[in-house]
């Protein structure tokens, strides 16, 4: 039985097979595998879990709904020290970057406010 819960024959399980099936470079399998393995606190416990997740975070990325910006690993952790060193009122570096988005916002609309009635 197949993910449908009925009997097919072999014919119709190779098709399934063959139609739901992603051939990746062997070099990749074993980069993604590599990963996984070394990494299983992150939460994937197979390659196929972390594929997937990143298919939907390239969904997500193309879907223009989102941006997203790229910080080294290094600057990033070296903001969320700074952070916690100098007693700031933020967790961590994301929750800093995106109070001050807000902040600025919230000043162009009042900008944007300010022309409008001139």
């Amino acid at each position: 039985m197949a993910q449908t819960g009925k009997m097919q024959t072999y014919q119709d399980a190779i098709e399934t097979l063959i139609n739901r099936s992603i051939i990746l470079h062997p070099d990749l399998i074993a980069e993604v595998e590599k990963y996984v393995d070394g990494n299983k606190q992150q939460g994937y416990i197979t390659r196929e879990e972390f594929i997937a997740e990143a298919i939907r975070f390239q969904l997500r990325l193309k879907s223009k709904e989102y941006k997203y910006i790229e910080i080294s690993k290094e600057k990033y952790e070296k903001l969320n020290q700074a952070l916690k060193e100098m007693d700031t009122p933020f967790y961590n570096a994301e929750e800093y970057i995106k109070k001050q988005i807000d902040k600025v916002l919230e000043k162009y609309e009042t900008w944007l406010e300010k022309r409008e009635k001139r």
